[in-house]
């Protein structure tokens, strides 16, 4: 997945990208959020931004309910 450094990436960004990571590696949701975190955040909160972090914990929170 492409993405573009000049916005915020949104909730269903992170939640389409999770759900593709739990499918193809047939894994938790739990993992899926730390695969996530690392390879789009490079493991820093701050790499794509305060506001697509929050994004990708809102999502995160979405997904595991």
């Amino acid at each position: 997945m492409v993405i573009n450094h000049a916005g915020a990436l949104r909730t269903e960004y992170f939640i389409a990208y999770m759900n593709l990571i739990m499918n193809a590696f047939e894994c938790s949701v739990e993992q899926a959020r730390n695969l996530t975190f690392e390879r789009l955040f490079q493991s820093k909160e701050d790499y794509l931004g305060n506001e697509s972090y929050r994004q990708f914990l809102k999502a995160y929170e979405a997904i595991k309910q």
